[in-house]
């Protein structure tokens, strides 16, 4: 459960401090980690020194110390010396690895616990119980962002991404995927939603100068118990496909601030498919050409306003009204008229949606 890298660390310091030589074995026989070269002469020792009931002992000149997990014995600890000194430093490094154990299968058991209650995979009873046991905190705000990745995570993201979370005890910071990192953040009271763009930007930060690198994040909307942090997770896992749908070159996206996107993107394709049929007799809106389209989509942004629409395209107000009236004719929607705008702009939208699952699909 520890890495190696973790044991020589800890064996680095004591002996800088001690200046007794230690070594780590597994119940495989396996040096792991050690601070003098002679460990390895030490194996056969350390394979008697397992089978036997004896939780120390002396030979060759070295100590051995049996380390336990919950009575499970894990490590062999060799301390290089036969004197005093080598016991008691000896016994500090065990108490230490096992310390180690602990701390890092509690981590182990928090990282699973969230994942599961991410994914659904947990009962209300467990929930709670499990959180109890494991000291996390059940009524207070969360929210939960998801990072995606356009490369496979090989550890150093979600390293990146703990950097600035993982140091706080009560912020999560996992991975239920190969592209995506989630992050189970804790809100103060006064925390708003625009404090939570915030800490989406400053993530995004995190990657920002590297080449040819696309990231995208979402969040969810805050939730005040533990059992609707999966809730929080689905909002931004839905956030993060709206997105790519509606708000391309948008890096951040929350699940509040989707709008009517989130009702199309729950809509079955063969009733978007009949809803366009319907509309356009089977002509998509983006079948347009393209002046026509430019027309429309500033049409939109300044508010169906005809005299700043013809402004900005660099067009005669005319020529503007001859360009909507010939689009009347066509699609029979004046997008004068505020009901057929509407029914225009979601016509659009549905369009979006039906090319981005198909483009899924494929």
């Amino acid at each position: 459960m520890i890495s190696n890298q973790i044991l020589q660390n800890t064996i680095d310091g004591i002996k800088g401090i001690s200046r007794i030589d230690l070594g780590v074995i597994d119940v495989e026989g396996t040096v792991l980690a050690a601070t003098f070269k002679e460990a390895e002469d030490y194996l056969k020792e350390a394979e008697a020194f397992a089978s036997s009931p004896a939780d120390s002992q002396a030979m060759r000149g070295c100590h051995f110390f049996k380390v336990f997990d919950e009575r499970q014995l894990e490590y062999i600890l060799l301390a290089n010396g036969d004197g005093d000194d080598a016991y008691m430093i000896g016994k500090m490094a065990v108490f230490q690895v096992q310390g180690l154990l602990v701390a890092y299968k509690e981590r182990f058991d928090k990282d699973n616990f969230i994942k599961n209650l991410l994914l659904d995979n947990l009962l209300l009873v467990d929930i709670y119980n499990r959180s109890k046991k494991l000291h996390i905190d059940t009524q207070v705000r969360r929210v939960v962002y998801i990072i995606e990745t356009d490369q496979d995570n090989d550890g150093n993201d979600v390293e990146r991404v703990k950097s600035i979370f993982g140091g706080k005890l009560k912020d999560f910071v996992t991975a239920v995927d190969e592209k995506d990192i989630i992050v189970v953040k804790e809100l103060a009271e006064n925390e708003t939603y625009d404090d939570l763009y915030k800490a989406a930007e400053v993530m995004l930060d995190l990657f920002k100068g590297e080449v040819k690198r696309e990231i995208h994040i979402a969040y969810g909307t805050i939730v005040g118990e533990i059992k609707d942090v999966s809730r929080s997770y689905k909002e931004a896992r839905m956030a993060l496909d709206v997105g790519k749908i509606f708000f391309q070159g948008k890096s951040v996206v929350a699940y509040s601030t989707l709008g009517i996107g989130r009702l199309i993107y729950q809509l079955p394709i063969p009733l978007c498919k009949m809803f366009i049929g319907e509309i356009f007799e089977g002509k998509f809106p983006d079948d347009f050409d393209e002046e026509t389209l430019t027309t429309i989509n500033k049409f939109f942004e300044n508010s169906l306003n005809v005299s700043e629409t013809s402004r900005q395209l660099y067009i005669h107000r005319n020529t503007l009204v001859y360009r909507l009236d010939k689009l009347q004719k066509s699609t029979g929607l004046d997008l004068r008229v505020f009901e057929d705008a509407i029914t225009f702009k979601i016509a659009l939208m549905v369009v979006k949606y039906m090319k981005y699952m198909e483009a899924i699909d494929y």
